[in-house]
């Protein structure tokens, strides 16, 4: 089915409604945020810029609920049939501990609406990228990258993300030429692991003839540190169960635009290895400092190795279809300066850090600085140099292996 309304020309797709507002601002780890957001990108008035140099103009585009069929692609009966029930609120707590609906997901008012309208505003930004009308496509409300195929986790209840991966993977094929499949990059940035989106697809694209998702998963890892997963490690070419197209980067505390602009490269030679015509991108924003998650230093933008300097280049110089999604992200304003920010680079204009905050509503909630940047700490990074050598050269190896395993592909076709 069709999740969105029609957009036509070379916009940046924006998927927001009044309605996927109002029911993301009820998540109880953020809430009021989604609020906060997008009236911030009103407020710069970045929904009414005229065209400029790269593109068009921001495009909004809204999203009609998923239906059962829709969720089906990846979650279980078992557990749609419990989280879209109006009677799961008053279930025992044993049954609802059973779907993850407890501790840091717990039942609230509007769930199910919830799930539908967050599942279908990732999926309305795909629509937008496989049917043509755009190059970017941006979902803030989505990247709940911790939900699992069968259960809630980690305040996520609904696997957006892979919903995404697979709607481009199957979307995208009458655009390529009939023996090419498209590939689809997942690159997740947020500070926890993207142990949803790694473990949904570390089964299929190891036996897959042809490789067609590629996951890595930037992020902190340490003892006990959520979520606590054997694929959240540096990977292993040699252990028997080393696949080459679920990777992950851990980082150390203190993590900084110097750490980020080091291993850049690194993550731009496994783009190039897996040649993606489509990268989703993970925009969780725990990382920054200022983050009540108090882990990694980096900041907004401004230099190279910021967050924003990250961005602008998977949007104006890695020439995939690229769809932007959310995330983590604790202290709500800066989660509102960071989207803002990354929505201005994605039209291809970005908005000056030092810009004042414009007089809106929520104006207050901008204290102290009330401007647009969110500058580094004086945090110490922990990335030391021989570890930062050690990523580079495992990820040498494995983006060679990337290619190998694509060129001979390629040769049988």
């Amino acid at each position: 089915m069709s999740h969105s309304s029609e957009v036509s020309g070379r916009n940046v797709c924006y998927v927001v409604s009044n309605e996927l507002v109002k029911i993301s601002s009820l998540l109880p780890s953020n809430k009021g945020r989604s609020l906060l957001v997008h009236s911030l990108v009103k407020a710069f008035g970045l929904f009414s810029m005229p065209p400029g140099k790269h593109y068009g103009r921001l495009v909004v585009v809204k999203p009609f609920p998923a239906d059962y069929k829709d969720l089906s692609v990846y979650h279980s009966r078992d557990y749609l049939d419990h989280i879209l029930s109006p009677s799961t609120s008053s279930l025992t707590s044993d049954v609802n501990s059973e779907y993850g609906l407890e501790e840091d997901c717990p039942y609230f008012t509007g769930l199910p609406e919830y799930v539908r309208l967050v599942a279908a505003a990732s999926l309305a930004a795909t629509d937008a990228l496989c049917q043509g009308h755009t190059d970017i496509s941006i979902c803030w409300d989505g990247g709940r990258h911790h939900a699992h195929k069968s259960y809630a986790s980690g305040f996520c209840y609904v696997a957006d993300c892979v919903l995404a991966v697979l709607s481009l993977k199957r979307g995208a094929s009458s655009m390529l030429t009939l023996s090419s499949k498209p590939r689809v990059m997942y690159l997740d940035l947020d500070l926890h692991f993207s142990d949803g989106v790694s473990q949904a697809f570390a089964s299929s694209s190891s036996g897959a003839a042809v490789p067609q998702i590629l996951t890595l998963s930037i992020h902190h890892a340490a003892p006990g540190f959520f979520p606590v997963s054997p694929l959240s490690a540096l990977p292993d070419p040699s252990s028997p169960s080393f696949n080459p197209f679920v990777l992950s980067m851990p980082l150390a505390r203190g993590a900084s635009n110097t750490t980020f602009a080091r291993i850049w490269p690194t993550v731009e030679r496994v783009k190039d290895a897996f040649q993606p015509n489509f990268v989703v991108v993970q925009c969780g924003v725990d990382g920054l400092a200022g983050d009540p998650c108090a882990i990694w230093n980096w900041s907004l933008g401004g230099v190279e190795g910021s967050l924003g300097w990250c961005i602008e280049r998977i949007c104006h110089e890695w020439n995939c279809k690229t769809l932007l999604l959310g995330g983590g992200g604790y202290n709500s304003s800066n989660v509102a300066r960071a989207w803002t920010y990354l929505t201005s680079i994605a039209l291809g204009s970005p908005i000056p850090l030092e810009s004042d905050i414009p007089d809106h509503d929520a104006f207050p909630l901008y204290a102290p600085s009330f401007t647009l940047d969110v500058p580094s700490g004086t945090m110490q990074d922990q990335n030391t140099e021989k570890y930062l050598s050690e990523v580079e050269e495992c990820f040498s190896y494995v983006a060679g292996v990337i290619e190998k395993r694509l060129s001979s592909i390629l040769e049988h076709h």
